[in-house]
């Protein structure tokens, strides 16, 4: 099977095209594994679209198919544009979470960076979804092992729940994020974001990724990360968000859509006998 390595910041994916009878899923964990596989952080699949130019499907490294994912989209807009599978600088992309639309930015006939269309964000608790009896989950005290933190919630493509700290300090996000990602809030569990505001301009985030761990960086944890920092009061409405290998801009317009863009990265192709 052929396959090319992409990651936007670090966070990594494995790109392929459709395969009859095969179960994706077992895919993603054997290919995605560190040590006995190719490894990467998900499996991105290009398939025909009946509703759109091309159509992603995206599987976490545990064999969990996601809704969306905004460096994934992102990867996967450079592999079909570069390859002459869409021949259109903006493309419309079927995912699970809806249409979305990437405009990828070229040099030299290669992809230098790409800027997708992210949505809405949604708040209202029962479609990210929250156990909540209020309409928004917005600056909520949760205790966790005796110690109240103070949470946000929002969905874009994927359930988000958002924690503000001084620190982004490893220890604390691993002890933490798969205790939030998988408590009983959050039906069908929720990506967390740690973030701590530099300015009104710039922001610092690490995510556990529902499915997958601690990641380099996450599209749509860097855009609820934004949003939920903006609503507070904290930043303004573009933020540029940091991660360990980079940054991405993030626009929340005044319509409410919001646009993701930055570079991203083949990194090689190969093949892998299964």
């Amino acid at each position: 099977m052929k396959f090319t390595k992409m990651h936007g910041l670090g966070n990594d994916f494995i790109v392929i095209e459709a395969l009859e009878n095969v179960d994706y899923s077992e895919l993603a964990i054997k290919l995605c594994d560190r040590h006995f596989g190719i490894g990467a952080d998900g499996l991105l699949v290009v398939e025909p679209s009946g509703i759109a130019d091309i159509r992603m499907r995206i599987f976490n490294a545990d064999g969990s198919e996601a809704e969306m994912c905004g460096n994934g989209s992102r990867c996967f807009a450079k592999y079909v544009y570069e390859r002459g599978i869409v021949k259109k600088e903006k493309m419309a992309v079927e995912t699970l979470a809806g249409v979305i639309m990437p405009e990828v930015f070229v040099e030299n006939g290669k992809v230098e960076s790409v800027k997708v269309y992210m949505g809405s964000p949604i708040f209202v608790a029962n479609k990210i979804p929250v156990k909540s009896d209020k309409q928004k989950f917005i600056n909520e005290p949760v205790k966790i092992d005796g110690k109240a933190y103070k949470l946000t919630s929002l969905r874009v493509g994927v359930p988000h729940t958002i924690v503000f700290v001084e620190s982004l300090d490893e220890n604390m996000i691993k002890e933490l994020g798969p205790k939030i990602e998988k408590s009983f809030l959050f039906p069908q569990g929720t990506n967390v974001d740690f973030v701590k505001v530099e300015d009104k301009e710039n922001i610092s985030v690490r995510t556990w990724e529902r499915g997958v761990g601690l990641t380099l960086a996450c599209g749509s944890g860097a855009c609820a990360s934004a949003i939920a920092s903006a609503i507070s009061g904290k930043t303004e409405r573009n933020v540029n968000v940091h991660f360990k290998a980079g940054q991405l801009l993030v626009e929340w317009l005044e319509d409410n859509s919001i646009y993701l863009s930055g570079g991203v990265e083949e990194v090689f192709t190969g093949e892998i006998y299964l």
